[in-house]
């Protein structure tokens, strides 16, 4: 096991990328999808469920940590990974998106990010500087850089000021992180869908120096057709001998696509809010679990999948608990659907070590196509 961070690129395939992030809490095979842990916990599922399904990594969320229960309370009680029993790597973000998403009175200056809290309306101010600390107290292995999460639409005018903001954040940030071996600091690239923007932003974290490099201001509503059209080269806008992440992505053909542009990294609420949701997410596409003709079904939810949920399970019970809102079918669809993403995730990796994914994404989108897909 590394005692350091490092990055090992083995193979490509064309953009696509195939390595190891290396940790002192262990390897993190990329591709790969980190589950949402937002509250010190991935809702629906224990922490040794979670390493089952295949996780290397969980992503815990420094906004609703500093506000419940606290960064220093987590500290005191000996640092995020004893609290949730998680003891492989954990990436926290820096709070700047649910900062901008989730509180109403707001003040963006220079300084920071001033705001009242959605839980009891106290008042916080959230900075480079505290978020560096508040991730400190966390422990967290993997930090990311205080940015503003520019929002969609924007104007030219309006996403050259955020991204520069963002810029000088991250400058902060990386002097408030100072040298903590073992530990690594991800700059965020900013720019909206402008292509010379994001060039910028790029040039700018580079000459900075940052561990790892975050694609952020996507899958904010632009959609994939032009999601798909900025990560035809904001990837490579990135250092090749350095992680590349995609933050809060997203569906299974989101993740394929942003695969085969170049990006290593992604995490996104969607496997367990579907889970919680009565939604399964299989090979074949979403599967609606709340929808009577399931009632009398036996089969299971996958017949080709190894996890608890399609090996013990009959679609109808899975119908049944949904419907009587029972936790166990959060459970297990939560189970099986985090089982998924990482099955997904590992045949990339085996296709881009054996130059085969063009012929990995053929099939994912032919048995898509055959299937009995239900739109989520």
């Amino acid at each position: 096991m590394s005692k350091r961070f490092d990055f090992e690129l083995l193979n490509t395939d064309g953009m696509a990328r195939r390595g190891i992030v290396k940790t002192p809490k262990g390897d993190i095979q990329t591709p790969a999808f980190m589950p949402v842990g937002t509250a010190a916990t991935v809702k629906a599922m224990m922490p040794e469920s979670v390493a089952a399904t295949g996780a290397d990594i969980l992503l815990g969320n420094t906004y609703h940590l500093m506000l419940r229960p606290g960064a220093e309370r987590v500290h005191n009680l000996g640092g995020l990974h004893k609290f949730m029993n998680w003891d492989k790597p954990i990436l926290t973000d820096s709070g700047g998106f649910q900062v901008m998403s989730l509180t109403d009175l707001r003040k963006l200056t220079e300084e920071g990010v001033k705001f009242r809290s959605h839980v009891d309306g106290s008042e916080h101010n959230l900075t480079p500087e505290r978020s560096m600390e508040i991730q400190k107290l966390l422990g967290s292995d993997i930090v990311m850089a205080f940015d503003e999460c520019t929002p969609f639409p924007a104007t030219e005018k309006q996403a050259r000021a955020s991204m520069e903001l963002s810029m000088r954040w991250a400058q902060r940030s990386r002097d408030a992180f100072g040298d903590r071996p073992g530990y690594a600091l991800f700059g965020i690239q900013q720019g909206s869908t402008f292509q010379d923007m994001r060039a910028e932003s790029a040039e700018a974290l580079q000459k900075i120096e940052f561990d790892g490099y975050a694609i952020g201001g996507l899958a904010v509503g632009e959609g994939q057709e032009m999601m798909f059209d900025v990560l035809n080269y904001a990837p490579q806008q990135l250092p090749d001998n350095k992680p590349r992440y995609l933050m809060g992505v997203g569906k299974p053909d989101d993740l394929v696509g942003a695969v085969q542009r170049g990006v290593d990294m992604f995490d996104c609420v969607l496997p367990s809010r579907s889970g919680r949701t009565g939604q399964g997410l299989t090979r074949m596409g979403a599967i609606n679990l709340k929808n009577a003709r399931h009632k009398d079904d036996p089969r299971p939810l996958d017949e080709n999948c190894t996890c608890p949920c399609c090996t013990k399970y009959s679609r109808a019970y899975l119908h049944h608990t949904i419907k009587c809102h029972e936790i166990i079918g959060s459970m297990l669809l939560t189970w099986h659907n985090l089982h998924y993403y990482q099955e997904l995730m590992a045949g990339m990796r085996e296709a881009i070590s054996n130059n085969a994914l063009d012929a990995f994404v053929k099939n994912f989108h032919a048995m898509r196509e055959q299937g009995d897909i239900e739109p989520i």
